[in-house]
């Protein structure tokens, strides 16, 4: 990390409110943000309090950093997140996640609610990203490449960790909660998809669709994370609903319980 850049600022500003090195983070999408209430928190910090954070301007993504312990394992938190439909670029998007790499985090667990596009896939259903597929036309590592954070060509054939794609599934089946596996989609929105793009996604492989997460993994493995992901099926073309964002807000509102349950049994049964 080079000192006198947005990432040093950040870090500094954090650390004068707590000496916390989580090995843990984890990013919570629309409105599955309460698990992160439940946390013994060192520090909360509004994101619009960190200097060069990005703050969110869609609902339900409260925007706040708390650091602190969950689960008895050292964490950080992240209340929502920002996309490139609100006008950040990928570079902006992706500043968090590797500020929390310059904080000590190593593991990042990513979730988000996602559009179902696999037909076995309804509104409710959980599913555990064992790859994705980046359509959101650009690329968070574009520019000068910062040694100090990672290679210039980071190596994505394992970008979501198998060991913990089956630790998540793991913890699902002893909670009697059943979970999917599939590819994840990102694009860039705001707008939902056409019927003609689901089918051509559907046609690449892809199980889920949303406008998240891609970036932040690209840039946690160009940092060495090791990256767990989950997605919420809030919305699902086989269900044939009209996808409105308030209907995606009341799905992840319905299914959190179930969510915050895998969540917090992931943290808590992850190795030392």
């Amino acid at each position: 990390m080079k000192a006198g850049t947005p990432i040093a600022d950040a870090v500094a500003a954090i650390r004068r409110r707590t000496p916390l090195a989580p090995p843990l983070g984890v990013v919570f999408g629309s409105g599955l943000g309460a698990l992160a209430e439940q946390a013994d928190a060192e520090a909360v910090l509004p994101y619009a309090e960190i200097p060069h954070f990005p703050v969110p301007t869609a609902a339900g993504h409260r925007g706040c950093l708390i650091l602190g312990r969950l689960g008895g394992r050292p964490c950080a938190l992240m209340q929502g997140r920002v996309h490139l439909y609100e006008g950040y670029t990928a570079a902006e998007v992706v500043l968090p996640v590797r500020v929390l790499a310059a904080l000590g985090v190593r593991t990042l667990v990513v979730t988000n609610a996602a559009g179902g596009i696999n037909p076995g896939l309804r509104t409710g259903d959980l599913m555990v990203i064992t790859d994705h597929i980046n359509f959101f036309g650009t690329n968070p590592l574009i520019g000068p490449n910062d040694e100090t954070i990672g290679p210039r060509f980071p190596d994505l054939s394992r970008a979501y960790d198998p060991a913990l794609v089956a630790l998540a599934a793991e913890v699902a089946r002893a909670a009697g909660m059943t979970i999917h596996r599939g590819v994840y989609i990102g694009v860039s929105g705001p707008s939902y998809e056409t019927p003609a793009e689901l089918a051509m996604m559907a046609g690449w492989g892809a199980d889920a669709v949303g406008m998240s997460t891609v970036p932040e993994v690209i840039a946690a493995r160009h940092a060495g994370m090791r990256v767990l992901g989950l997605s919420a099926i809030t919305n699902a073309a086989a269900d044939g609903d009209a996808a409105t964002h308030e209907a995606v807000l009341r799905a992840a509102h319905a299914l959190e319980p179930r969510f915050v349950r895998l969540v917090r049994g992931i943290i808590e049964t992850l190795p030392a």
